[in-house]
């Protein structure tokens, strides 16, 4: 109930971006591989812009 009006970090909300686009290139994966190599080039540089946040 506290975290209730906590806000989310920078860091949070491109964790919670990344983990998304995943489970979208997962589930494409399947599918579509055109899409499916857009969704995990997204979440590549999703991941980059986490690292740079980090350090």
């Amino acid at each position: 109930m506290f975290n209730l009006f906590k806000r989310k970090t920078e860091a949070e909300k491109l964790q919670d971006k990344f983990n998304k686009v995943m489970a979208e290139w997962l589930q494409l994966s399947s599918t579509n591989p055109l899409k499916s190599a857009r969704k995990y080039a997204e979440a590549r540089a999703i991941a980059k812009q986490f690292d740079m946040l980090k350090s």
